[in-house]
């Protein structure tokens, strides 16, 4: 059979009438540096057999820098050689002193193996005695000490230095006494809740580091964001130079949104993403081109690879696809990067865990079901087809979200936006006093010491009180039993976690997880379905007064969604901004949340097939918030459609905005709000204390209002719908109404 080469699809792809934007990206040559001259000559021999006998201009900056004894964040593009501006000067610095010791931090295990690969080869290249090791939950007790007391490169993740490294930094005396350099990569994946973890995490890290009395560096890289520097000295808590002056070169790349067609137009419905994109995806690989599809969820990924593999089962064999995300065994996903990169794998369905920078080859498509979230995740999927050399595709297929909506028919918005900035909040005071315990823990407290900009006396005097700490001769002891690491997950804002008991097999009852309380109100209710490593489980029991969820096996064609009642109570207004007849304010709140009913949503139709209800206790938690208030004292029955309709859009708009999920940041609307009686819509902060999302919005709420408006106007329904408002009612024009009461804010 007649095969179509890549240059055919794209002309055929040209002419279809559902791809409303296309957008060019001419290639670009490669601006080098040659070698510095001081290069040690088994690393130049080394680099010179991977065919790299030049830098690009942004590793030569790097390089340049560190030699110089600055910190440093490198700003680059999916596979433009990031790596090479932390390998580079580590492995110069042992060859010239192999005393000197490296601790390379990555966001996930499959990131640390994949770069332990790669380096160890140059390593094995150079023929020098230096050992490289990963430090994490799959090192064996017979390999953990020999990389205490002999890796010249230690590679970990945040949660493992957290719970395992800094709590007995006794057993690793060799590495904080010498060492040079702390590599974080992947820098902008650090943000919200877990990156005000890891910044805590790390000003453990450096408190230990001065004990020893070393003052390492720090080489930081990170995909394209807004504020790399400013989130590499919050994270980092040091001064940083940025090094931005890429000079990798590129492909010729072609980026194509596709909004399916409408199937329902009184209702404004699309055809769905995931079909459009199993007949997108079958064209490509029937013809043998290698293509990566991204789904935004683990459900998703298992429903596309099933129906792409039954689609290409007779063209290309089925074996070819394959899914990757997270659950998947090390080894298992090893031969998966592997056949991508020999070519014997086709096609791989991949949640965003291919976003990351493993090496996984050039392939030449890639297919977003939806968009990724943000403006940088987007870039980072789209990276992976193309790398440096030759034509790529990138095909963006839009869902009937109003998000998705929104990106696809505001092209400029997204071509030329700079991406998000990520934002963290290390004095969140619910995690700085998790990690002031550990720090405590791991050293005692001098009176007169810092922890990060804030002044921690008080809560050093708090813990005194309540007799987790002593004092004694100036310091602070701890006093407790417990090990207070072991409590704290750095994903979560919340210490008490509920434990996922699977009794599948009564024999065999094991734990297989832990989540924190709030998200397991709506995931980890009687009867929810819980997946996990792409297997589906029924919540038999969860015992709320243990903090244990039982969980059985089950096979079944539906997933679980809950519906929570949501009542919020103002404690301190922070800042106003005030008009005639409304008002944006910034605060403290009180949420109070009860989870009430779930629906089974069919995975195919996503029918509603079933409900039942929740009973749970009510949970309280204490956040900051953003509330636009309008001064109507008795409103119209209709205005509570119209903030319901609001609310909705400000909930998909506000993420693009903030570089944060969904699940992040929460909006409920009111008729008549408990502190006044008016007419409210609360923007807030899903994590007790805050994370500075909320205040983010109350900053930008004059860009957040116009995107909103953006959305509601473009929609191509007449009166409102699912993709803006929600639905129209009582023959009213819904979408006028709602961007006219926008416009009193």
């Amino acid at each position: 059979m007649w095969k179509k080469t890549l240059s055919d699809i794209i002309t055929e792809l040209r002419a279809d009438e559902n791809v409303i934007h296309w957008h060019e990206l001419e290639p670009v040559e490669a601006k080098t540096c040659p070698m510095p001259a001081f290069i040690d000559e088994r690393l130049r021999l080394a680099l010179e057999a991977r065919r790299v006998r030049h830098l690009y201009t942004h590793q030569y900056s790097a390089f340049e820098a560190v030699q110089n004894g600055e910190n440093i964040v490198a700003v680059t593009p999916t596979a433009s050689g990031k790596t090479l501006c932390y390998n580079l000067p580590v492995l110069q610095k042992i060859a010239e002193d192999e005393t000197s010791r490296a601790l390379y931090l990555f966001p996930t295990k499959a990131l640390a193996q994949d770069q332990k690969s790669e380096l160890n080869e140059i390593i094995a290249e150079m023929g020098a005695d230096i050992k490289s090791f990963t430090y994490d939950g799959d090192t064996s007790p017979a390999i953990r000490q020999k990389v205490r007391q002999a890796g010249h490169i230690v590679m970990t993740n945040p949660d493992m230095l957290h719970s395992a490294i800094l709590p007995n930094h006794t057993k690793w005396v060799s590495l904080f006494e010498n060492l040079q350099y702390i590599v974080v990569d992947e820098l902008h994946t650090y943000r919200g809740v877990f990156g005000s973890h890891v910044a805590n995490v790390i000003r453990r890290l450096k408190r230990i580091c001065s004990f020893y009395g070393s003052s390492p560096q720090f080489i930081c890289t990170s995909a394209t964001i807004a504020n790399p520097k400013e989130l590499a000295e919050q994270l980092t808590g040091s001064p940083v130079r940025l090094i931005d002056n890429n000079g990798a070169p590129r492909g010729r790349k072609h980026f194509v949104f596709y909004n399916p067609p409408v199937v329902n137009e009184p209702l404004n419905i699309r055809r769905s993403a995931t079909v459009e994109v199993n007949r997108l995806a079958r064209e490509f690989l029937k013809n043998q081109i290698q293509t990566i599809i991204f789904a935004r969820s683990r459900v998703r990924v298992e429903i596309i690879l099933s129906h792409i593999q039954e689609l290409v089962k007779r063209d290309i064999g089925p074996k070819t696809i394959r899914g990757y995300r997270g659950g998947y065994l090390p080894k298992e996903r090893r031969t998966i990067e592997k056949g991508l990169r020999d070519g014997d794998i086709l096609g791989v369905v991949s949640t965003n865990a291919l976003e990351l920078g493993v090496d996984i080859g050039q392939l030449q498509v890639c297919v977003m079901t939806g968009y990724p979230g943000s403006v940088a995740s987007t870039w980072q999927q789209a990276g992976r087809a193309g790398r440096r050399h030759g034509e790529a595709v990138i095909i963006m297929v839009a869902s009937s979200t109003p998000i998705d909506q929104y990106v696809v028919q505001n092209p400029d918005y997204f071509f030329e936006r700079n991406p998000e900035s990520a934002r963290i909040n290390p004095e969140n005071l619910i995690i700085l006093v998790d990690h002031i315990k550990c720090a405590a823990y791991e050293l005692p407290f001098r009176v007169d010491e810092s922890f990060g900009p804030m002044d921690v006396t008080d809560v050093l005097e708090y813990l005194r009180e309540e007799r987790v700490l002593h004092y004694n001769g100036g310091k602070y002891h701890w006093s407790h039993e417990s090990f207070p690491a072991a409590n704290i997950s750095l994903r979560s804002a919340t210490q008490e976690n509920v434990v996922i008991v699977d009794q599948s097999e009564t024999a065999n009852v094991k734990i297989i997880g832990e989540m924190d309380r709030l998200s397991a109100m709506t995931l980890l209710h009687d009867e929810a379905i819980y997946l996990h490593e792409g297997v589906q489980f029924q919540v038999e029991k969860l015992d709320w007064d243990h903090k244990k969820a039982y969980v059985r096996q089950v096979d079944v064609e539906y997933y679980t969604d809950a519906n929570l009642a949501v009542g919020l109570k103002v404690l301190e207004v922070d800042r106003t901004k005030e008009k005639s007849s409304s008002a944006v304010h910034y605060g403290d709140v009180t949420v109070n949340i009860l989870p009430t009913i779930f629906k089974k949503i069919k995975m195919t139709t996503f029918e509603n097939i079933g409900s039942g209800p929740i009973t749970l206790p009510e949970e309280e938690i204490h956040t900051n918030a953003v509330w636009l208030e309008l001064n109507i004292e008795k409103p119209e029955k209709s205005l509570e459609h119209l903030l319901m309709g609001i609310a909705s859009v400000l909930h998909h708009i506000v993420p693009i905005h903030t570089m944060c999920d969904k699940s992040d940041i929460h909006v409920v609307s009111q008729i008549k709000a408990a502190h006044t009686g008016l007419p409210t819509i609360f923007l807030y902060d899903h994590y007790p204390g805050g994370i500075g999302l909320a205040e983010d919005v109350f900053k930008r709420f004059d860009e957040v209002k116009e995107a909103a408006k953006d959305l509601i106007g473009k929609c191509p329904c007449q009166n409102g719908c699912p993709s803006c408002v929600g639905m129209g009612f009582d023959g009213m024009d819904v979408k006028r109404k709602s961007m006219e009461l926008l416009d009193q804010f």
